[in-house]
């Protein structure tokens, strides 16, 4: 389903984390998030959308930022998980998981009386 738009509200959801745990994969910038975000089946992630959401995991302290000099360009800021964010990754992980079994279990029943 990767030419289909997902609902906005699904995106607000998911996002911060998603985009966390990005991050606590490698120290990174925002357009290799960007660009790992829509590989993983997204869609493009504007930077007016990306930039906000490292902003306040930045702000809560579940990430931390340094600029770099750029090799022949513009040097760019780049993005590492503290340890909090990964705590946080950890457990946000577990809740949305059980979420996700939560709302599909829902789902299934609701499939399942249908028939």
């Amino acid at each position: 389903m990767p030419d289909e738009r997902w609902p906005a509200e699904w995106m607000r959801a998911v996002l911060p984390l998603s985009v966390l745990s990005i991050v606590a994969d490698e120290e990174t910038y925002g357009y290799v998030i960007a660009r790992r975000l829509d590989d993983a089946g997204f869609g493009t992630v504007k930077g007016g959308t990306l930039y906000p959401i490292l902003g306040r995991l930045e702000d809560d302290g579940l990430v931390t930022s340094s600029w770099r000099q750029g090799e022949g360009g513009p040097g760019r800021k780049y993005f590492a998980v503290t340890p909090a964010g990964r705590a946080a990754l950890g457990e946000r992980t577990e809740r949305w998981a059980a979420f996700a079994a939560t709302t599909n279990g829902l789902f299934t029943t609701r499939k399942a009386d249908a028939t």
